[in-house]
């Protein structure tokens, strides 16, 4: 083809190279570029890892309710805890008002009212119901004391895990995103997925479970297996970007070395939300 004929389409040859020197560029602002979904858990983080001062104007109820149940659906044990808290903005201070629980032996039901009750030296529900209360629900690194390494929404946690923005819609009159997450490494074991308010980009829901299998060996040649493990948790907004954990929630079942087999249920409750104030008065005395 002759420089005469190729003279009408030269400016779109000239144009289709300009764009093919570009496309390189691109794909490397692409790769280091984050998601939708990774713009918005990298917000949600910085939230959840900050104390809010506003935190320290309210007190609450806490109501805890734990529960061992026999393979056979009957009642091993249960304890019902009631705490005021009181944040501290990075924490939470914790103090019990109530306390009552019950276990089974002989087929009859025997009450007690201290936390520390132990019916015998080697008591495996009473070391296994605490551990699961003061674990789960007090962990003193923790703003609201819930083991957030359950929840892998900290800055810590972001990069070992996926994050995909699943769509935005409306939950009970406010804007949302729906995200679901999966762990990308052995130790990440999490997965599931999350609300996040749109407007103070803090979780609302998280629903998890456990994206891994006991090992074969460790099943059949120890008897331990660990089932039906998943984490329920719900947040309420009691101000912009004043948000506290409503409710929380889990059931496993637990298998050890053979012979020591319990369904684990735990739920919380928090209620009774109330914003104090401090006055103080000067009086003048002659």
């Amino acid at each position: 083809m002759s420089q005469q004929n190729l003279q009408p389409i030269l400016p779109v040859i000239r144009r289709i190279d300009k764009a093919m020197r570009i496309i390189p560029f691109l794909l490397i602002l692409s790769c280091h570029a984050q998601s939708p979904a990774d713009d918005i858990m990298a917000k949600v983080a910085a939230n959840l890892e900050q104390g809010s001062e506003l935190r320290r104007s309210y007190v609450y109820t806490q109501k805890i309710y734990t529960r061992l149940l026999r393979t056979n659906s009957k009642l091993a044990r249960e304890e019902r805890r009631e705490y005021t808290v009181t944040p501290t903005g990075a924490s939470t201070e914790k103090k019990l008002i109530h306390f009552e629980g019950q276990y089974e032996k002989a087929n009859k039901l025997h009450v007690y009212t201290d936390p520390g009750f132990r019916q015998k030296d080697l008591d495996l529900d009473g070391d296994l119901i605490e551990d699961i209360a003061k674990n789960l629900i007090n962990d003193e690194k923790s703003k609201d004391g819930i083991d957030m390494d359950l929840f892998p929404f900290l800055p810590k946690d972001l990069p070992h895990y996926k994050f995909t923005l699943l769509k935005t819609e409306t939950y009970r009159d406010r804007q949302v995103h729906r995200i679901a997450f999966i762990g990308q490494d052995k130790d990440k074991p999490w997965q599931g997925e999350a609300l996040i308010d749109a407007e103070d980009l803090h979780p609302l829901s998280i629903q998890t479970k456990l994206n891994f299998k006991m090992p074969f060996v460790v099943r059949a040649m120890l008897g331990t297996n660990l089932r039906q493990t998943g984490f329920s948790l719900t947040y309420t907004r009691l101000a912009p970007g004043v948000w506290f954990p409503a409710t929380y929630g889990t059931e496993m079942r637990l298998d050890v070395l053979f012979g020591y087999k319990r369904v684990i249920a735990m739920s919380m409750e928090s209620s009774n939300f109330q914003k104090v104030t401090a006055d103080s008065t000067i009086t003048f005395v002659k």
